[in-house]
């Protein structure tokens, strides 16, 4: 069980079935080089361009789910964390952008990485086609396995002013409390759902955690359309 989440609870149940994904992540040389140093200047002006393009999506998927939220409140929610994403997010990136030799035009103009198409069009299907539940599993990973990339980076620290700023941002209690929020109506919706409804959820789950991974590949990479 995650220490984030209530024994039994439905997003225990959930982080438990992506375990092995979530070591594997922290495991990844993408994240060992942001904090030894070692991660190339190029493979993480790459990650931040994309992810960048993957937060424009992102935030439109979390306008989608709070549209099918259950009460205002949960609606609310998801409409405050879409603008923080805007607001926030791309506001470290425009930070970050110039440190790194990038402008707007050049990421305006840098195309669209297959593994963020795929997994932004993921979301973006999940969120309209599915149910409130459906769409709150696929938008999940990337808030719970960011605030625990963060906090596992935080105590290993980077020698990069850089790639420290970018540790802070998600090791950070402001952000550990918008989690903390969405995990309170994940435990929520849980246990209203019947085993169909709780079986697509999780599925979805297990599949953007998937692809939180292979985003952070696809940075080590500096993937390319291979045509």
């Amino acid at each position: 069980m995650h220490p984030d989440a209530h024994p039994q609870s439905w997003s225990a149940r959930l982080w438990e079935s992506i375990e092995p994904t979530f070591t594997a992540i922290l495991e990844h040389p993408f994240l060992t080089g942001l904090t030894d140093g070692s991660l190339d200047d190029a493979a993480f002006a790459h990650y931040v361009a994309q992810d960048v393009h993957y937060l424009r999506d992102y935030a439109r998927a979390l306008a989608i789910v709070g549209a099918k939220a259950p009460t205002l409140a949960d609606t609310a929610m998801f409409s405050r964390h879409a603008a923080e994403v805007f607001d926030v997010e791309l506001g470290l990136h425009n930070e970050l952008l110039p440190e790194l030799g990038l402008d707007v035009e050049a990421l305006n103009s840098t195309p669209v990485a297959p593994t963020t198409r795929a997994y932004t069009s993921y979301l973006l299907a999940a969120a309209y086609s599915g149910t409130f539940a459906e769409g709150l599993a696929a938008v999940l990973p990337c808030y719970w396995i960011y605030a625990r990339v963060g906090t596992a980076l935080l105590e290993r620290g980077s020698p990069d002013r850089r790639y420290q700023r970018w540790i802070d941002s998600y090791g950070g209690d402001e952000f550990a409390a918008t989690v903390a929020e969405v995990l309170g109506v994940t435990d929520r919706v849980g246990p209203t759902l019947g085993e169909e409804d709780d079986a697509a959820a999780r599925a979805h789950f297990e599949v953007t955690a998937k692809y939180e991974w292979m985003f952070f590949d696809a940075g080590y990479r500096r993937e390319q359309w291979p045509i």
